[in-house]
């Protein structure tokens, strides 16, 4: 039993996990760091705890001092959210190993779907389609990676086996660009990950980010809530999603979700995840599972009316799914707009405190946010400060309440790309819909 829960987060996917909590009358545990005593989630939780400074590998990355906030407080469950340690297959080992749930997959599943090459290899044995390359890299052996590289052909790709969030991606065209780029990766990527499992695939140009979302329970049900499109993005960083996807042969989806579905079962997947594709020419291109709930989560249930958090504590509690595919219904289109503390020309991230904030309102607007006037925005994690979705029954509605919603939408006394986004959306080319892929911005 889900009796109490350690939310080990922070920002709006804590105060998110703590209402679907609440819902479902389940204590939380807010473990927190020094900087972030007046979050709040920490003001509103049964219980909070503090574990350690600002540095995450001192608090949200901190394994034993998680899992002893868990034992302190007599908590049953573990929520990691997205980011720091949602992915980390060890992490997902010691909970269990401790007595504890993981509310997420098992860490087997994060073992083979969170390492990138491991779960192209594991798609391609269920005959899907992957990126044409995906070979590992040696930080320290030039030719080998130079022969590699050619025998692929340029323009390709690096990328981190275990990296997200678009970091540590970087495009190479010849050799030098190849040489560089590693050089580049060399140091910070041992220091962020704590390994150099680095791989290279072939770069596809101009493709649409697609995305598949699926949620399994422990009995073999498998269902999937639909697809995203993700490909209005920043330094690979997704900023505006949107749910359905457009302009994509209704077969074609059909297929490749039917496809995720059966990967799930043949490995007994359980939680909640998101099959990942790049899609170009009537093709999805399989790049990366993520094994645990999406900041954009939000817009397949404005779109489908499921709680994904909740049914996720309720996949956890050992509860078969609470719904069948066939009972999922399109309920109209969803929007959603990353609101990030940052300069909206150079995106370099800004903190300080906000001195007014109004948050939008009206029908089919959804704002998940953790800020408030007077907040102090730290300069230690991520910059997103904020989520705007807005939802109507149609695309054109969607876009007109997002127009209207950042209208509405003040945080001032730091730096946003609320204007940025504003931009964006006024845009006609983003207002043909299913038209844009990942090069739009």
């Amino acid at each position: 039993m889900l009796h109490k829960v350690i939310i080990a987060n922070r920002g709006e996917i804590a105060l998110r996990i703590l209402r679907a909590c609440k819902e479902l009358n389940i204590k939380t545990v807010a473990i927190y760091s020094t900087v972030d005593k007046n979050l709040q989630h920490v003001f509103l939780a049964d219980e909070t705890i503090c574990i350690g400074s600002p540095d995450p590998k001192d608090s949200y990355l901190n394994i034993p001092a998680i899992i002893s906030a868990a034992e302190i407080t007599a908590s049953t469950a573990i929520h990691p959210g997205y980011g720091f340690l949602s992915e980390n297959a060890n992490f997902a080992e010691q909970v269990e190993k401790s007595g504890f749930i993981f509310i997420g997959p098992t860490a087997s599943n994060i073992k083979l779907m969170g390492n990138k090459i491991l779960a192209i290899n594991t798609m391609k044995q269920m005959g899907i389609q992957c990126i044409l390359g995906s070979s590992y890299l040696s930080l320290d052996d030039m030719k080998k990676n130079i022969s590699i590289a050619n025998n692929i052909g340029y323009p390709l790709i690096i990328k981190s086996a275990y990296g997200g969030g678009g970091q540590n991606m970087y495009i190479v065209h010849n050799d030098k660009d190849l040489i560089f780029s590693l050089n580049c990766i060399k140091t910070k990527e041992k220091i962020i990950n704590n390994h150099d499992s680095i791989y290279i695939e072939k770069y596809l140009d101009n493709p649409r980010h697609i995305e598949i979302q699926i949620m399994a329970d422990n009995y073999g049900n498998v269902i999937t809530l639909y697809e995203r499109d993700c490909s209005i993005q920043r330094r690979y960083q997704k900023i505006i999603e949107e749910a359905p996807v457009f302009n994509i042969n209704n077969s074609l989806l059909n297929n490749i979700k039917n496809k995720c579905i059966e990967v799930c079962a043949a490995i007994n997947y359980r939680g909640v995840g998101t099959f990942e594709f790049l899609y170009k020419d009537d093709m999805f291109y399989f790049i990366e599972m993520n094994t645990r709930i999406q900041v954009e989560h939000t817009v397949t249930e404005m779109i489908t009316g499921i709680d994904i958090v909740k049914e996720q504590l309720l996949i956890a509690f050992g509860q078969p799914l609470s719904i069948k595919q066939h009972e999922i219904n399109i309920l109209g289109h969803a929007i959603e707009c990353r609101i990030n503390a940052e300069d909206s020309n150079k995106f370099i991230p800004s903190a300080g405190t906000i001195n007014y904030f109004h948050p939008p309102g009206g029908l089919g607007i959804r704002w998940e946010s953790h800020i408030y006037a007077g907040y102090k925005v730290p300069i230690y994690y991520d910059s997103m400060i904020g989520k705007l979705i807005c939802f109507g029954k149609n695309r054109d509605i969607a876009v007109l309440r997002m127009k209207n919603a950042l209208s509405e939408l003040i945080i001032d006394g730091i730096d946003t790309n609320i204007q940025f986004i504003n931009s964006i959306i006024h845009n006609s080319y983003f207002q043909q819909q299913g038209t844009f892929n990942i090069k739009y911005l």
